[in-house]
């Protein structure tokens, strides 16, 4: 096994670590990376960078930058609630009652009734006892995994999963390996390595953030079960997108009695900031007091925590959002791969188009731009080297005639840079 602190073995995908060492090269000041650094600039002289791209207004399936309405096919705003009435005057109204913030951490006087009422809803959504609510989906799994990732605890981890679920097992104390992306044989060949006296936790993405991929749940379950692991689920993209009524991809491959732990955002489906971890009441109750970032963050505001209340509602009262993001996903991704776009091994909203080369994947962004039309650019060291891509993800709010304009635009610069 791969010490945690190292995660060496875990690579696949290169992640944060990789990205600041491929860009800096290091020296006696500690600001030498800084001083170094010159590729950002680069980028923008030759209107190319990609990043921190300035939205003046976003509408779900439409976004304004500058000045310019543009298809916004970047972010994960899947049934496009951030722009429904109710959540945002639910929001309104938290704010106008409790204030902006609460000023404290969840432990000691920064928990409000509305974090509790959103607990209590999510935990029926999910078929769970009990929930917890953390002030960004980012922090819900750092704080799971520093309270459970001991000395004498090992955590097996698809090479797939988030960034979050690298940074939370550096968090812990126990040690951490990798297993091939969704390869339930490889992680019976990781596990059947563990000696028995060891604490196991399998820990996987519901739906694969960059790719779009679904997990193979059933068989990584069978074979956590097969060696008495502990199974947990990271459903940022799965909530609102798989299973009946968007209750997620454990739901989707009914296995709520099979997964132990189920982590999820608010960012995403629920049109706010945010994060949770549903599962046994005894667990939860142990994260309240042993997860770092909710000992030692400032909590959910009321307002974030109202919008994710209120868009939860409507998910649960308007179910044909989902059948409408996921109608939208398949019509684009037909005609895409008709025409011959490589889109990996997408099966939901999310849909990368793999590119290759840097400068024409950077060219492509560019151009869609000045057609109108936003996505993500995706390069190495985020990706592996000759497989830069174009991440795009769909709404329940895209029109039929949006969604062609796109596949016109991607046919016109798949023949112009015969990529």
């Amino acid at each position: 096994m791969a010490n945690q602190g190292n995660l060496a073995e875990v690579q696949e995908h290169p992640n944060i670590d990789s990205y600041v060492s491929f860009f800096t090269k290091g020296g006696k000041d500690v600001f030498a990376n800084a001083y170094n650094f010159q590729e950002a600039e680069m980028a923008k002289q030759f209107n190319m960078y990609p990043y921190y791209q300035v939205i003046d207004r976003n509408e779900a399936a439409t976004c304004v930058i500058e000045g310019r309405e543009t298809i916004m096919l970047g972010s994960n705003n899947y049934l496009g609630l951030t722009i429904h009435p109710e959540v945002r005057q639910a929001a309104i109204k938290a704010i106008a009652e409790h204030g902006p913030s609460l000023t404290g951490s969840r432990i000691l006087n920064g928990t409000h009734r509305l974090h509790l009422e959103l607990e209590e809803q999510l935990a029926g959504f999910l078929g769970k006892e009990s929930c917890l609510v953390f002030t960004t989906g980012y922090q819900a799994n750092l704080g799971f995994l520093s309270a459970f990732l001991k000395k004498g605890t090992m955590l097996a981890m698809d090479k797939g999963d988030h960034a979050s679920i690298y940074d939370g097992a550096r968090l812990g104390k126990g040690e951490t390996v990798g297993f091939a992306h969704n390869n339930p044989a490889d992680l019976d060949r990781v596990l059947s390595a563990v000696p028995d006296d060891i604490g196991k936790m399998v820990m996987v993405d519901g739906v694969f953030s960059m790719e779009g991929d679904v997990v193979d749940l059933p068989q990584i379950q069978k074979v956590a079960q097969k060696y008495q692991a502990r199974l947990v689920v990271d459903d940022a993209h799965g909530i609102g997108v798989m299973g009946p009524g968007g209750r997620g991809t454990v739901s989707h491959f009914n296995l709520n009695d099979k997964v132990d732990i189920i982590i999820g955002t608010f960012s995403k489906t629920l049109a706010s900031i945010g994060g949770f971890v549903a599962g046994e009441a005894k667990v939860i109750d142990f994260i309240k007091h042993f997860g770092r970032p909710m000992v030692f963050s400032a909590s959910l505001p009321p307002a974030s925590a109202a919008a994710a209340l209120k868009a939860l509602e409507i998910l649960k009262r308007e179910p044909e959002r989902v059948g409408r993001v996921n109608a939208n996903a398949h019509y684009l991704r037909e005609n895409l791969l008709s025409r011959g776009f490589n889109l990996g091994h997408s099966q939901t909203p999310i849909m990368p188009i793999i590119v290759g080369d840097e400068i024409i994947t950077l060219t492509l962004w560019r151009e869609l731009l000045n057609e109108g039309i936003y996505v993500n650019s995706v390069l190495y060291p985020a990706v592996p080297r000759e497989m830069s891509l174009l991440r795009m993800s769909v709404t329940s709010e895209h029109t039929r005639e949006q969604l062609d304009k796109v596949v016109a635009a991607l046919v016109k610069l798949k023949n112009k840079h015969r990529w």
